[in-house]
């Protein structure tokens, strides 16, 4: 009796292999990760993608106090691309997660927790008044939920 039906297993002794495609977590921080890692190679300019409010609300943040020189939104009718022009102000940025609520009066601790010195750096919030650094959620007498931070 010979069997004449498919073999149901490799023949070449090597396992078979499952493609698995890395899942996209969270964009804001996969965006910052990149203009850090850029800025340490020294790139004049990198991509950021995808493109999202939060992220460009966050850029928006970051090249009013000087820290990055002036972004180009792509709309490629995707998810969109930015490309940012680096000065080489960064030092590190990054998100902080989960976004915890921060009062008015918690935004000090947050400051010397997260920033080398009071005197550079900016936390930054998303307040009811919009995303917006700690100075001006101080100005406008304003709590929220922190995205992240930048020196």
């Amino acid at each position: 009796a010979e069997y004449m039906g498919e073999v149901p297993f490799s023949t070449d002794r090597t396992p078979a292999r499952t493609v698995v495609n890395m899942v996209l977590i969270n964009a804001l921080s996969n965006a910052l990760r990149n203009i850090v890692n850029a800025e340490r190679r020294g790139k004049r300019q990198v991509i950021l993608r995808p493109s999202s409010k939060v992220i460009i609300k966050f850029l928006e943040t970051m090249m009013k106090h000087g820290y990055i020189g002036e972004f180009e939104i792509i709309d490629d009718r995707r998810a969109g691309k930015i490309v940012v022009e680096l000065t080489g102000r960064i030092n590190k940025c990054g998100v902080i997660s989960p976004r915890f609520d921060i009062a008015l009066d918690e935004i000090e601790h947050w400051v010397q927790s997260l920033l080398p010195s009071r005197l550079f750096g900016y936390l930054v919030l998303t307040t009811d008044q919009g995303i917006i650094d700690h100075e001006e959620a101080r100005k406008k007498k304003t709590g929220g939920k922190i995205l992240g931070f930048f020196y």
